[in-house]
């Protein structure tokens, strides 16, 4: 008999504290759990990658259609800072896929990326 799990939800900064340092390289070496997330092939090429003045948490691409993917962590509810990052690596990167994990996310920033 298969033994089941109780789910909890728990603050990602307990685990993560910090997000280049934890988390980023974690995803890294986790990428399938994202790719089967998204129904995505994920490959990671860069962390940390260089975007003009700023750093991309991930950059990779989408091996089903070569398309070049960014990915930008945030440990907390989405906010105007991370939404300009993102489509600052997006043009950076030529990304025809953007990724933005978060806790939460507010509307106008999913309908800003919709």
């Amino acid at each position: 008999m298969k033994q089941l799990g109780r789910l909890e939800k728990i603050d990602p900064r307990e685990v993560w504290p910090n997000e280049a340092w934890d988390f980023t390289p974690w995803l890294r070496d986790n990428i399938q759990e994202l790719s089967e997330a998204l129904g995505l092939d994920l490959e990671i090429v860069e962390t940390e990658d260089v975007v003009g003045d700023f750093w991309v948490d991930m950059v990779g691409k989408d091996v089903g259609s070569g398309r070049p993917v960014v990915i930008e962590n945030q440990l907390g509810p989405t906010d105007h800072d991370h939404l300009g990052k993102l489509l600052t690596y997006a043009a950076g990167k030529d990304a025809g896929v953007v990724i933005w994990v978060a806790t939460d996310f507010r509307d106008e920033h999913r309908q800003a990326l919709e």
